[in-house]
């Protein structure tokens, strides 16, 4: 039978999230994902009078090519899809896994091959087109989350359908506030970071290009960093499971890194020269996220969070740090997770995870869920 919230999802991702017109290339490209939303999303985008395109993987199987991956395989594949990209104005991504630690053995040096040589089909996607990812639930990714799979399944339609016109007022004026700032300080129980960030522009992101969205980052100069900072949302990055990821700042240079697994931590730091510098800050505010869930897409939208992001920046908001690791580790300010302040200049703009100056209200919960700001 056909879903309602498939419909609903598919036209929020063609007609906001990238916008679709007549006349444009759009590659759907679905791991995990149900036939259905892929049909819908296919239905959607010929109704916006654009020109859809579809691949289809599992997880398994794109783990088994990075085991055994050659670096002339991998340049012959690199080419074909620099190849087919350039060919396109939007890409539409949904990735679903039932088991989130697929790649975990898939060697570290291979890993940074595969990064390294597919960076530009990347760079390209981020830079040329209209695009939007999001996870698929299932199963597995409610029981990352401690949710039943309905209740999970209630919570990701309703996040990920949120009307996020509605964070553009606020948007704005945090972007407004953030280009004209220089110094920011970050405040808690297991933070206290300084850094610049004057003349590197402010980037909203309200449902162009993730879905579920809701932040605004940029960058801090790159040799600005100092202090430290203990990260209280866990995470996974290439695979591994990471708690307590704690780093010592110098120069804006990672000078000493722990966590849980300290080990595989510093090899991620050490893939390059610029693992070890920040190519992202940004401050979330999703409503409905207020849980890690040890999923990117949405533990960096959490309300009341930031996150710090070790590796490249984007051009969009370049600090100049080049890097094959872009690793966003999130900490939560809200009450329930210790508070904690950030400050532009000297003045309060955040304070438990609500924001303070009148002009930003509209990003706090109560504005963002319908209420009054």
């Amino acid at each position: 039978m056909k879903d309602p919230r498939y419909t609903k999802l598919a036209q929020v991702l063609t007609r906001f999230s990238t916008n679709l017109k007549k006349g444009d290339n759009v590659l759907i490209d679905g791991q995990g994902v149900p036939q259905e939303m892929v049909i819908e999303l296919v239905r959607e985008a010929r109704k916006c009078g654009a020109v859809p395109f579809v691949q289809t993987s599992e997880a398994r199987i794109t783990r088994e090519l990075a085991v055994g991956a050659t670096e002339k395989q991998l340049k012959t594949f690199a080419q074909l899809e620099l190849a087919r990209m350039k060919k396109m104005q939007a890409f539409i991504a949904l990735r679903g896994s039932d088991n989130i630690f697929e790649q975990s053995d898939v060697p570290a040096d291979r890993q940074k091959l595969i990064n390294k040589i597919m960076r530009p089909v990347q760079n390209w996607r981020v830079q040329k087109t209209k695009w939007v990812i999001l996870r698929w639930p299932n199963p597995s990714m409610a029981q990352q989350a401690t949710y039943s799979t309905e209740a999970f399944e209630d919570f990701f339609f309703r996040v990920c359908t949120l009307d996020y016109a509605r964070m553009i007022p606020g948007m704005k004026a945090l972007k407004a506030l953030m280009d004209k700032t220089d110094k920011v300080h970050l405040k808690g129980p297991t933070v206290d970071l300084r850094f610049s960030i004057k003349d590197i522009p402010a980037i909203p992101c309200g449902g162009e290009f993730n879905i579920p969205d809701g932040e605004v980052f940029t960058a801090p100069v790159k040799n600005s960093v100092e202090g430290e900072i203990q990260y209280n949302a866990p995470s996974v990055y290439q695979g591994t499971s990471f708690d307590n990821v704690s780093f010592k700042f110098k120069k804006g240079k990672i000078v000493d890194a722990t966590a849980s697994n300290t080990k595989r931590l510093n090899e991620i730091l050490d893939s390059d020269k610029g693992a070890r510098y920040v190519g992202e800050f940004a401050i979330g505010f999703n409503p409905h996220v207020l849980e890690p869930m040890r999923d990117i897409l949405f533990d960096e939208k959490i309300a009341g969070s930031f996150h710090f992001t070790p590796g490249q920046a984007y051009e969009v908001a370049d600090n100049g740090n080049r890097s094959q690791v872009h690793w966003d580790l999130v900490s939560i300010q809200r009450k329930e997770y210790g508070g904690g302040e950030i400050y532009f200049d000297g003045k309060l703009i955040r304070k438990d995870g609500l924001f303070v100056p009148k002009s930003l209200h509209k990003l706090n919960p109560k504005y963002l869920l319908g209420g009054k700001k």
